[in-house]
């Protein structure tokens, strides 16, 4: 049994949620997201709440089931507060910038890495030194794989900690060669 899928998923009164056999709707102050259940569940709307089952006993729809809340979940979230990444860049000379819709970092390379930002995702740079890139959407999945898709241009290395990070991430720093 799912402890997660158990919970139906209670919708606030500033969201309009719309159930059609397996697409959830959900419309809200920040914008509409739908997600589509796999056939191994079933969604029902009642109450003011959105309550998933598994449509039979086999494992994969046990699997599917607590799955399949936490997205509709993620859609509430979504559409009435939104979802924000920051990460940051550490390193000499390491910068980034807006040039109109894409992100321009200078990461030290011999060239500008040029990363355009994707509809549904804005995008902010600030700090002192240019170093702080904030990402924010309605969409958890976009909001996610824009950020690893720029921290993916330098992930951080581990001997002198360069490189694009997570807000907060930790680095395990290694010792480089001795004499």
């Amino acid at each position: 049994m799912s402890r997660i899928g158990k919970k139906p998923v209670s919708v606030p009164s500033n969201v309009t949620a719309t159930v059609s056999g397996q697409t959830v709707k959900m419309k809200g102050p920040k914008g509409e997201l739908s997600f589509s259940a796999p056939e191994d569940v079933t969604v029902a709307f009642k109450d003011g709440a959105v309550s998933v089952a598994p449509a039979n006993e086999t494992k994969k729809a046990r699997s599917m089931w607590g799955m399949s809340r936490t997205q509709i979940s993620n859609l509430i979230k979504g559409v009435t507060e939104g979802y924000t990444q920051t990460l940051e860049i550490q390193g000499v000379g390491y910068r980034a910038a807006m040039k109109g819709k894409e992100l321009a970092l200078n990461i030290g390379f011999s060239h500008d890495v040029s990363h355009p930002i994707p509809d549904g995702v804005s995008v902010k740079v600030g700090g002192a030194k240019q170093e702080i890139i904030e990402i924010s959407g309605i969409d958890k999945q976009l909001v996610g794989q824009v950020a690893a898709d720029i921290r993916s241009y330098r992930p951080p290395e581990p001997y002198q900690g360069k490189g694009i990070r997570y807000k907060g991430e930790f680095i395990f720093r290694k010792e480089g060669k001795k004499k």
